[in-house]
């Protein structure tokens, strides 16, 4: 039930295992490893992880520190991505009695590939690769008969090419212990061994640098750089993420196309999800030269969908990136448009093509992404830049017209958008399908957007006409409301009403169409939500009471955890709802729950998993959760701050108010260096200057 975490170089991506050594998911696109597992250890010829010791794990953005003991050896290993390289390294220390000698053993594995499209699958490609000695340091060479990528594994040890191991000074360490001495020799069942002998401290360290390339010869270009100085190039890491990070508040780096604000509070629960939500996004960036659509950001990682941008997740962090680099986010808005985004949920950046089917979320989403590229880059030019294919090619506010009146082609018999089977929602929501009220519910904003966008291009009519079709639709939405209860209906082909207690209705109605409810409705959607959803750390995206919460284990969308940007995008609604107290009450309960690295795809509720580190823990990847350690839509934690703490409102002609509600939490918090177009505002508990 542990998600071992993930590292990544902006090129690619990689995982730690659940030993102290192992690393698998080993991905630089085009080239590919697969999920296999390598460098599992062996201690004196024992399988690590057969002694059944705990573990100990620590990640931070630029490494992975994991420590164990065994047979009387403290284990500790550090392992990351290499700056500007396809290239993962490993350190491992070894600590005991002085003047033992310690064999250490990887069982290494290796499926490089590289796939002849684009990668359209949730697994990267791989197959089947044969392990030989190479005629470099200390290297073993990983093909496959397609000869299109492969992998270099080895110890920083000199390599005996003998059966047997022998032994061989190789020199101090950066830490200024003693000479040790290791060797390496390759075994017959793909197994790499050094024995490694321990100073008179008791201390010995070894390194393992692991390159994925196209050919031998580039690949042991990045492997002799690596094995030279392994601890160097950990030290690299971290110097290329402390700019990363820096870069995201700084709008004159060169990092990014824009910045972030500043926030400064003495509130640690909203300094931490705040953070929490801006490393989520710098995250995912790719700055792959083999992109062919430029700088792009990844969903997920770093086990599936690599090289994928799925459209719903991008604007679930779509104010995060109109304020961090607002240039890749107008790129991508206009390529969604030039392939059709009713033809599928997001593209792949090997080659620039679609992947999967349509999602229904796809008008909402899209809709939302020009609007904040445009409110807060300033750039309103945008909306009359012509995009799109040949004859679907017209200016960039008629697509969204055509996004915000879509819905009219989906209706049946009712007055209400069909948006469709299970595959086109939530995927593990049997019963949230066909006219559900929070795609509805959407339909309403952006109709009013489409008002907006139509009023400041001089056309009242238009706007005064879509207006009045978004009040008309807001009282059919209404329509599927549970009288008293808090929840909503979800209509069938037939005109059955099933009663659906998932989350995104109480999300997107609340954040969406609040005004257009009751005080009565309001009440009653904030009991359910704290009564059926809400936990401690996190909250359920399904009732456990529904009749559905017997259909999947999924924790993304399920009664046994939410997906991450679930929780924000809730506590944003009871802003809107009214209800801003229990959000600000709940935020240190789910600030314990960013103690685990970035969001996950998910996490568990404490009914179904114990809680990590105090917090909701992240959910596993294996069947039946298949859920993937990091997602991209962590930017809506920064939404969650500013729009719903801060209560920032910026309007598409850039005016910037805020009804900040931050006080309770801390009256001296202020968000400074908001960038606005070509101004820069601070929002205090009193309001923006």
């Amino acid at each position: 039930m542990f998600n071992p975490p993930g590292l990544t170089n902006f090129l690619g991506t990689a995982q730690v295992d659940l030993d102290v050594f192992a690393i698998r998911s080993i991905n630089f696109p085009p080239y590919s490893h697969g999920d296999v597992i390598t460098g599992q250890l062996y201690v004196d010829g024992r399988l690590a992880r057969s002694y059944g010791g705990e573990v100990e794990v620590v990640w931070r953005p630029d490494r992975v520190v994991r420590t164990t003991r065994i047979d009387g050896l403290t284990l500790r290993s550090t392992t990351a991505c290499a700056p500007g390289r396809p290239a993962v390294v490993v350190q491992l220390e070894v600590e005991g009695a002085a003047g033992r000698s310690v064999r250490i053993g990887l069982a290494l594995a290796s499926t490089a590939t590289r796939a002849a499209g684009g990668w359209s699958r949730p697994e990267p490609p791989s197959e089947p690769n044969t392990l030989r000695e190479a005629e470099i340091r200390g290297a073993v060479v990983g093909t496959g008969e397609s000869g299109s990528a492969v992998s270099l594994q080895g110890f920083d040890a000199v390599t005996s090419r003998a059966a047997a191991v022998t032994t061989t000074s190789i020199g101090s360490s950066s830490a200024g212990s003693s000479e040790f001495a290791a060797a390496a020799a390759l075994r017959p069942q793909s197994m790499l061994e050094a024995t490694v002998t321990l100073d008179a401290s008791g201390n010995g360290q070894l390194g393992f640098v692991h390159v994925l390339d196209g050919d031998v010869g580039s690949a042991a270009e990045h492997y002799n750089a690596c094995v030279a100085d392994v601890p160097a190039v950990i030290a690299a890491a971290e110097v290329h993420w402390d700019k990363a990070l820096a870069d995201a508040f700084d709008p004159d780096s060169d990092g990014f196309s824009g910045s972030l604000p500043i926030l400064e509070t003495s509130n640690e629960a909203l300094r931490k999800l705040y953070w929490w939500g801006v490393l989520g996004v710098v995250w995912f960036r790719r700055d792959n030269p083999a992109s062919v659509i430029g700088r792009t950001y990844d969903t997920l990682m770093p086990r599936y969908w690599q090289t994928t941008t799925f459209i719903w997740d991008y604007s679930l962090s779509s104010l995060t990136h109109a304020l961090l680099d607002p240039v890749p986010m107008r790129r991508h808005i206009e390529h969604w448009i030039d392939l059709d985004t009713h033809a599928h949920f997001g593209t792949e950046w090997l080659t620039g093509g679609p992947v999967g089917q349509w999602y229904s979320v796809n008008d909402f989403a899209m809709t939302r992404l020009v609007r904040d590229y445009i409110r807060f880059s300033g750039d309103e030019d945008f909306l009359a830049t012509p995009a799109g294919r040949d004859d679907a090619r017209k200016p960039v506010a008629s697509h969204l017209h055509d996004w915000a009146t879509a819905w009219r082609g989906l209706r049946k018999d009712h007055p209400l958008a069909d948006y469709g089977g299970i595959d086109n929602l939530l995927e593990c929501v049997s019963s949230y399908v066909h006219e559900v009220a929070s795609f509805n519910a959407a339909n309403v904003w952006c109709l009013r957007v489409a008002a907006e966008v139509a009023e400041r291009a001089g056309e009242p009519d238009r706007s005064r006409l879509l207006r009045k079709e978004a009040d008309e639709q807001a009282g059919h939405v209404n329509d599927l409301y549970v009288e008293g209860a808090g929840f909503w209906h979800a209509r069938q082909p037939d005109g059955t009403l099933v009663p659906v207690r998932h989350c995104y209705d109480f999300n997107l109605i609340g954040t969406t169409m609040a005004d257009d409810l009751s005080d009565t409705q309001r009440a009653e959607m904030v009991e359910f939500f704290q009564r059926e959803l809400q936990t401690p750390t996190w909250m359920r995206a399904l009732s456990p009471y529904d009749a559905d919460a017997a259909f999947s284990l999924r924790p993304d969308h399920q009664w046994n955890g939410a997906y991450p940007a679930w929780p924000a995008d809730a506590a944003r609604a009871l802003f809107a709802l009214g209800r801003g107290d229990v959000a600000l009450d709940w935020l240190p309960g789910l600030a314990k729950t960013a103690n685990q690295g970035p969001c996950g795809q998910a996490h568990f509720v404490e009914e179904a998993v114990p809680a990590m580190a105090g917090g909701a823990r992240k959910s596993p990847p294996q069947y039946p959760y298949l859920i993937d350690w990091s997602c991209s839509s962590s930017g809506a934690w920064v939404s969650l701050v500013l729009e719903g703490v801060f209560g920032l409102e910026v309007g598409l002609d850039g005016t910037v108010q805020a009804n900040p509600r931050v006080a309770p939490l801390d009256p001296n918090a202020r968000l400074h260096n908001l960038r606005v177009g070509n101004r820069t505002y601070t929002i205090t508990a009193e309001g923006v200057s």
